[in-house]
């Protein structure tokens, strides 16, 4: 019994010491963003979890840090490559993995094929906080999603079809079975998204601002949400997600939005109050994943 006892301590202790890691995976730099590949469903962007294949498309270090350790874009920061750079990923989950141990197998990667490096702080910052506006919020709750619709279990690229110059370019995919409906009239976007919970539009909106946002609405559920874009605001979307050279506004990353994005007066101030929300500046303490610059 003692054996059998002294067996089961270390296989235990053993266990608690594991990495967990891929079986296999190929790391390619994804190359320049296509619009025609991704309308035909040839390139992919986001994470898609099929039994035990990971297929990752056109996600940048900064995108992979925000999956494994499971934070928000605003609390990722580090230097412009982070953003910029981008990276198709091909894995295998090893016998027995699951796909809710991903993130944890995505650290491992990070660490061993970027080489990567950080450290956590907690800073006191300037944020915008999204609260409900006097008279409450103007939110209609999202329809329920028929099962047949229902998108497979770790589905989570991007698909598109329509024209955006027409009569509007549908943008689905993603693990809660939202659908965006984008179309262009006189110089703005118009986005229309069928079901998004108030988490979702709080990362949407960080990435059109200069300061991060934190969510104090304290709504739950799902809603429909329709925004309007400046073609600044979109400039300032594409910077954050590294692709600024396709807006015609040079890469980078969020640190560096564009002066406009603090204007209360632009399209985004006014698509928030109209939904009977606003964006109010404040300071806050935000726990940061920083990556070193010599990294």
């Amino acid at each position: 019994m003692l054996k059998n006892i002294a067996a089961l301590v270390f296989a235990v202790g053993a266990a608690f010491g594991q990495t967990l890691s891929f079986e296999v995976a190929s790391v390619k730099p994804a190359g320049g963003m296509d619009p025609a590949a991704i309308m035909s469903g040839k390139m992919r962007i986001g994470m898609k979890v099929d039994a035990a294949r990971v297929d990752i498309g056109m996600l940048s270090p900064a995108d992979l840090i925000r999956i494994a350790y499971k934070v928000k874009s605003c609390q990722v920061q580090g230097p412009d490559w982070i953003t910029s750079e981008r990276f198709n990923i091909m894995a295998k989950l090893p016998e027995g993995g699951k796909e809710d141990q991903v993130p944890e197998m995505l650290q491992t990667l990070l660490a061993e094929r970027f080489k990567l490096t950080f450290h956590r702080q907690s800073k006191e910052q300037n944020v915008y906080a999204l609260v409900v506006a006097k008279g409450g919020h103007k939110l209609k709750p999202a329809d329920p999603v028929p099962e047949a619709s229902t998108p497979e279990p770790g589905a989570s690229g991007v698909r598109m079809s329509g024209d955006i110059q027409g009569k509007g370019m549908v943008v689905s995919g993603g693990p809660n079975g939202n659908q965006t409906k984008v179309t262009m009239n006189g110089g703005m976007m118009h986005m229309e998204n069928s079901k998004m919970p108030i988490t979702g539009f709080v990362d949407m909106l960080a990435r059109f601002v200069d300061k991060p946002v934190v969510d104090q609405t304290e709504l739950k559920g799902d809603y429909q949400i329709a925004i309007d874009l400046s073609m600044e605001d979109m400039k300032n979307i594409a910077r954050a997600s590294g692709m600024g050279a396709m807006m015609g506004g040079g890469g980078g990353d969020a640190s560096r939005p564009a002066e406009s994005a603090s204007d209360p007066t632009s399209s985004v101030f006014t698509s928030v109050q109209q939904l009977g929300l606003k964006l109010e500046a404040r300071k806050s303490a935000i726990d940061l994943e920083k990556v070193p610059t010599e990294n």
